[in-house]
């Protein structure tokens, strides 16, 4: 049984085609589970839809869900169309998120740190010309921050775990104990974290999260979901075969993905 947690679409400004688009994606290639999970607003902005490029403004909200829950019902029998968000995580802006997500029906909500001490993790020249000390430092606050979300209570799901590495790959290189006791929370909370296929397209040419993380996953009893991270139709599923014969070589015997916000378990 296939499944895809994590697609963006048009709203979100920097992804192709409609949420339609990407679920005939995923009848073409068998999936039995298509999760809709585009960029939330900056809800905690003061402006609408400050970063048009990045994510959906907040007058796009109720739209996004309405059209997802209309296409849940459309394709009922054929495809299990869940309605997902993906949200970053501001601690300063938990109870702003939560009272907005807390009115929407959401199958499941993914939890994604993009930003550390103000900028985003994505912008590859921030990582120019730092001194080792402020890349452990940096790495650290990134990893903190994914704690602090998964205790927040906001979440089913830690997206992308290190996609920091993604434009600065020796990110994944550097010691830190931040990253077990990150990973442990996660484990705590009973959040799942995904494997999420993306980064194949990046500098670091890898899966978020490493071997080693996910390994540290199997130890605290982490769930594992699946995320293609898809932002045009034809990335839907992408690699999916691989991921889980890899969780099956590090030891996991089924991962999950969440309806009504309840883990459903698929053997791996």
């Amino acid at each position: 049984m296939k499944f895809d947690l994590h697609t963006h679409h048009e709203r979100c400004g920097h992804a192709k085609g409609t949420i339609r688009d990407y679920i005939e994606a995923a009848l073409e290639k068998g999936l039995s589970v298509i999760g809709i999970s585009d960029h939330s607003p900056y809800f905690a902005h003061e402006l609408d839809h400050p970063f048009p490029n990045i994510a959906m403004g907040r007058l796009a909200f109720a739209s996004y869900v309405e059209e997802v829950l209309s296409l849940q019902a459309e394709y009922r029998g054929r495809i299990d169309v869940l309605l997902g968000i993906e949200s970053d995580f501001f601690p300063e802006g938990v109870e702003i998120y939560r009272n907005y997500y807390q009115s929407y029906p959401f199958d499941y909500i993914i939890g994604s740190v993009h930003f550390t001490n103000g900028v985003s993790i994505f912008k590859k020249a921030r990582w120019e010309g730092l001194s080792d000390e402020q890349f452990v430092s940096e790495k650290e606050t990134y990893y903190d921050l994914i704690r602090e979300s998964a205790k927040s209570g906001l979440f089913q799901i830690i997206g992308h775990a290190d996609a920091i590495k993604r434009y600065y790959p020796a990110f994944s290189d550097l010691p830190s104990p931040k990253v077990e006791e990150a990973i442990r929370v996660i484990g705590e909370c009973g959040l799942a974290m995904e494997v999420n296929t993306s980064g194949k397209a990046s500098d670091c040419q890898s899966w978020y999260p490493s071997d080693e993380i996910l390994e540290m996953a199997l130890h605290y009893g982490v769930d594992i979901t699946f995320g293609s991270d898809a932002h045009q139709p034809g990335r839907v599923g992408d690699e999916w075969e691989q991921v889980a014969r890899r969780l099956k070589e590090i030891g996991f015997k089924e991962w999950v993905y969440f309806k009504q916000k309840k883990r459903v378990p698929v053997p791996l």
